[in-house]
Order: C-alpha cells, then sequence, then structure tokens
C-alpha cells in the first residue's frame, strides 16, 4: 500500500512525512544527517523500537541487546529503525515497601511515554520490548492507542536456579522469608538461596504476570509465534527479535494495525490463556485496559466469564510444577493453541502480526506426547481455568482469585481488618492471627493505596508459615507469585466507599470459589449505619499529595474496568496513525 512501483516508499499517508517530506523540512533532515542517516534511509518509514531496558532488575537487562537485533531487521526490511527507552518498575525490587505504590502507575507512564515520543516525532510504526509485569501491558496499550502497525516481543524469562537438589524461583525466596519468621528454615540457608534464585538475565521464571501477559502478546496476535518461549539469556532470541523488526515493515507495506489484531475475539482468545496457563490475577486487570485503548468494552466480568469454562491446561508455577522456560521447550504458546482450537475454545480466524489468521499460524504444530508441561483440552488438569471472578455484598464490582493447584476454594471465618498491607505484614510476621481468619486489607486499590500495590510479601510469608486455613482479601492486587486462598481487586474499593470499607474485626465472611461468591454476612441496615458514621469522618490522607502518583489519584478508574487513567478509543475524534 505504501510502496511504489519502483520498490521505494510512498510516504504521503505515513506521519514521517511531517518531518521528512518538503523544503519547509530540511532542518528537521539536518538533525538525521547529524545522526548519520544518509537521504535514502530518511526518505524510509521511520520505525520506533521502545525497549524498557534498565539496571533495575534482570527482567530488563537483556532489552537492549534484543531492541538491537530488532532494529536490524528494520534495517534489513528497508525501514530506518530509532530507538528509545522507556522506563520500568520492576516489582520484584519494588515489592513489600513504598515502592510498590509506583508499579502500577508505571504501566500508563510507559504507555504515556511511548505514545509521546512516537507522536513528538512522527514515527510510521512501533516494535516494543519488554521484559517485566506492567512493561508489557503498557508497551501493547501504547500500541493499540496509537494504531500504528506494531508488533510485540517479549525479553524472555530468567532461568530456574538450583538450590539444595531442586529448582528455585524468587518466589522460592519470598516464602523463604515466611519459613525463616516461623522458624521452618535458618539464616544460613535462606542467605544462601537468595544467591542461587536468580542466576540469569529475564523475568521471573513462572506464570507470574510477565509471563502470563508474554503468552496474552502471542495469544492475542500482537507478537510472533513462539517468540515468548526462550528464555532472555539464549542468544537465539536475538532471531525473534530480528524477525518482528521485519514482520513490522510488512504491516506497513500491508497498513495492518493493532485494532486489525485486537478484536474482541482477540481479547477472548487472550482471557483463554490466561485461564488455560493458570495464569496472574493481574490478566484481568491489564485485558480491560488493553481493550479500552482498542475501544472495545471488555471489564473483570467479561474476563471472569471466559476463565470460567475454559479447562487449566499448563502445570506451571506457582500452582503447578514446571519453570516458565519448560514451557518453551514443549512447544511453548503455539501448542497450547493448537489443542484449544482444536476443541473449538479460541476464535482461529483472527488476524495477527505475521499477516496471516491464528488458525494459519497454527498450521504445522503437530500435538506431543513427550512433553507433560502442556495437557491435551481433553485431559485438562481441572476443567475450569485457573482464574475465577468473584462477585457478592463484599464486592458488587467483582473480585478475582487464582485457584490454579488450590484445594481450598471455600472459606468462611471472621474478619481480621488491616489499613493498608504493612500493618497486616507485620501482624503475619508475629503470627497474631488464627487460622480460619480471613484477613482484610483495604485501602489498597488504586485510588487509596495510591497505586493498588501487590501483596506478595504477605502471602509469601503465611504459605512459608505452612497456613493453610485462612483466606486472604484486599481491594489491591496480589502478584502473579501468589499461591493461597488471595482475592484481589475487591470493588469498589474502601477509598471510593465500597463495602469492604465497612467490615470490622469479628464480621464473617463467605468465599465460595466454586460458585463465584464472595459475601460479607451483615444486616444491610447495619451497614448503611456504618456508612453513614464514615461519611462523617475527615478524607483518608496518604503520603502521595504531589507528584506522579498524586496525579494518577485524580484520573484511576475502577479496577475492574482496568484502572486506566484516560477516556480510551471511544472518545477519540483523531487516531495518531492517520495524522
Amino acid at each position: 500500500m505504501h510502496r511504489k512501483p519502483d520498490g521505494s516508499w510512498d510516504k504521503t499517508k505515513l506521519p514521517s512525512r511531517h518531518v521528512t517530506e518538503g523544503p519547509a523540512r530540511a532542518p528537521h533532515r539536518s538533525y538525521y544527517y547529524a545522526m548519520g542517516l544518509g537521504s535514502r534511509e530518511i526518505a524510509q518509514p521511520f520505525v520506533g523500537v521502545a525497549s524498557c531496558w534498565n539496571e533495575a532488575a534482570p527482567c530488563n537487562t537483556a532489552l537492549l541487546r534484543q531492541a538491537h537485533a530488532a532494529s536490524e531487521g528494520v534495517k534489513a526490511a528497508g525501514g530506518t529503525p530509532r530507538e528509545f527507552v522507556t522506563i520500568t518498575v520492576t516489582d520484584g525490587i519494588a515489592m513489600g515497601h513504598e515502592g510498590m505504590h509506583s508499579s502500577l502507575v508505571s504501566r500508563d507512564v510507559i504507555a504515556d511515554s511511548v505514545e509521546l515520543t512516537m507522536r513528538g516525532h512522527s514515527y510510521d510504526a512501533l516494535v516494543g520490548i519488554a521484559g517485566c509485569d506492567k512493561s508489557l501491558p503498557g508497551m501493547m496499550m501504547a500500541m493499540l492507542r496509537l494504531n500504528v502497525p506494531s508488533a510485540f516481543i517479549y525479553g524472555g524469562s530468567i532461568l530456574p536456579g538450583s538450590w539444595q537438589g531442586r529448582e528455585v524461583t524468587v518466589q522460592d525466596v519470598f516464602e523463604g522469608v515466611g519459613k525463616y519468621s516461623s522458624g521452618k528454615m535458618s539464616l544460613e540457608d535462606l542467605c544462601d538461596l537468595e544467591q542461587h534464585a536468580c542466576p540469569s538475565d529475564g523475568a521471573c521464571g513462572g506464570q507470574y504476570t510477565a509471563n502470563t501477559m508474554a503468552c496474552v502478546s502471542e495469544a492475542i496476535g500482537l507478537a510472533l509465534p513462539l517468540s515468548s518461549a526462550l528464555p532472555a539469556p539464549y542468544l537465539a532470541r536475538d532471531e525473534y527479535a530480528k524477525a518482528t523488526g521485519e514482520a513490522v515493515m510488512a504491516l506497513i507495506e500491508r497498513n495492518i494495525r493493532p485494532r486489525d489484531i485486537c478484536t474482541r475475539e482477540a481479547f477472548e482468545n487472550a482471557a483463554v490463556v490466561v485461564a488455560a496457563t493458570g495464569g496472574s490475577t493481574n490478566g484481568a486487570l491489564h485485558l480491560p485496559a488493553m481493550a479500552h485503548e482498542a475501544g472495545i468494552d471488555f471489564t473483570l466480568r467479561d474476563v471472569a466469564e471466559i476463565m470460567r469454562r475454559t479447562p487449566y491446561l499448563a502445570d506451571l508455577m506457582p500452582g503447578g510444577r514446571y519453570p516458565a522456560k519448560k514451557m518453551g521447550e514443549a512447544g511453548g504458546v503455539p501448542m497450547l493453541l493448537r489443542t484449544l482450537l482444536d476443541a473449538g475454545l479460541i476464535h482461529g480466524d483472527v488476524m495477527t502480526v505475521t499477516g496471516k489468521t491464528l488458525r494459519e499460524n497454527l498450521e504445522g504444530v503437530v500435538w506431543r506426547d513427550d512433553q507433560d508441561v502442556i495437557r491435551p483440552a481433553s485431559n485438562p488438569l481441572s476443567p475450569t481455568g485457573g482464574v475465577v471472578g468473584l462477585w457478592g455484598s463484599l464486592a458488587p464490582d467483582g473480585a478475582i482469585v487464582k485457584v490454579a493447584g488450590l484445594k481450598h476454594t471455600k472459606h468462611r471465618g471472621p474478619a481480621r481488618v488491616f489499613d493498608g498491607e504493612q500493618a497486616c505484614f507485620e501482624a503475619v510476621e508475629r503470627r497474631e492471627y488464627k487460622e480460619g481468619d480471613v484477613l482484610v486489607i483495604r485501602y489498597e486499590g488504586p485510588k487509596g493505596g495510591p497505586g493498588m500495590r501487590e501483596m506478595l510479601a504477605t502471602t509469601a510469608a503465611l504459605y512459608g508459615q505452612g497456613v493453610e486455613n485462612i483466606a486472604l482479601i484486599t481491594d489491591g492486587r496480589f502478584s502473579g507469585a501468589t499461591r493461597g486462598l488471595c482475592i484481589g481487586h475487591v470493588g469498589p474499593e474502601a477509598a471510593a466507599g465500597g463495602p469492604i470499607a465497612l467490615v470490622k474485626d469479628g464480621d464473617i465472611i463467605s468465599i465460595d470459589a466454586d460458585a463465584g461468591t464472595i459475601d460479607l454476612e451483615v444486616d444491610p441496615i447495619e451497614l448503611e449505619h456504618r456508612a453513614h458514621e464514615l461519611s462523617l469522618e475527615p478524607p483518608r490522607k496518604h503520603n502521595y499529595n504531589s507528584g506522579a502518583i498524586w496525579k494518577y489519584v485524580q484520573l484511576v478508574g475502577p479496577a475492574y474496568a482496568g484502572a486506566v487513567t484516560n477516556p480510551g478509543a471511544a472518545a477519540e475524534t483523531h487516531v495518531y496513525a492517520d495524522i
């Protein structure tokens, strides 16, 4: 579409014409000459190659290498790459302290910063490379918002560590803290474990949020098949990065855009894959946010309905046996999609970044009986998905729980209420709770937290102490590494006056993950009285009254709709790709 008969590029409808074409753009071109470009490269499409490289954590340290490889692919296919780097807040480092307030906020800052870089310099297409939890959806949100031809590539997972003859991940270290606090692990062993759990570049090595969203990138059609399979240290990943750069050039030529790929059916496919892999509950936060950027109404309820009818197939940590590396060796996402398609559980006729449909991409993918990481749909680990939604008097807007590998799916007990995670974590460390309790952590939602922190430190400590007959409920989030009966995203959140704000110590809370219910067993008249009393109290204060997190609080919406900070595609009067 954008090629002339002689093979050169017609830029009359591409954004970069605004910075490269005509006499008035001589000053702009002079900057490109200063960077070593020639007239031929200036006349080609400009492709933003965005990575979330930094030295915050190993999830991000291999991204620049892969960005360079993607640029080589763009060049080989006749484009001009323009590399840039955006931020990441890495949860493994931010977890368990004030830094976690920045995590979810960073997702939207990533999307915003990629958008602004693309808009400001009039780039024609986007290759996005991300490695940590919020950077994957943030990068894909930018693609859907801009709607220029785009292709995503995951930076890859970390290799599993080896300790005392078994494979370990960072989750074992978080749980080791709980074991140490309960006298089940020595300080010497904990220090030895921490030195062996993370042996390489790459994102956390189970089906936590990063690997969940990496699977989503393939399932939804924005990433090349099998591109998320290889661990980050493997240099063969660079070939996938190069191929991704070449693929985005073909998308420019055919004018295939992210919203052509990410239809409602594609989002349904993505939700199926989150459930089938026992993926992170954060998938139910990020999929609605991505859909919002595409103008598609796809909320927690939509995600939960799909998950409830999806079999749980991939035997991955934390609910299952294997680290992420093993799924790649078993055939990766294409192998999973093959059995899901054959069982009629996903839509095959959706477009992907290959320029082919999902069904066409899976031609030649043959089921392998020599692996047991991915089950066939006819023989699932369990008949329903690894993640389910809950509704009831405690959560009128819904909540979510990961049930993959969980035996304890029903619970009824007295509430033990904490305003904020720290108070609960300290009580858990001191073992100031009883089996059968329902620990309630509130004022940790998108507005109230602010930033909807994850609770891995607390849940891992509980697990490490060996407690099973207990439930934990929050209007905040849980890490993809969480296990146990841990219910997040309770909405409306406490800061918005939701029922979770009205719970008192000793109130009975009943949870049934099989039925999808979560109820506060308190008389409605009593709750009205409590709500009136709460309305008379001064507004609750937090420490973020200026800066980026304050700004986030003013803008952020409810968790069930993705905790988004802008009106989305539904309010657009103009799409960047058509400037």
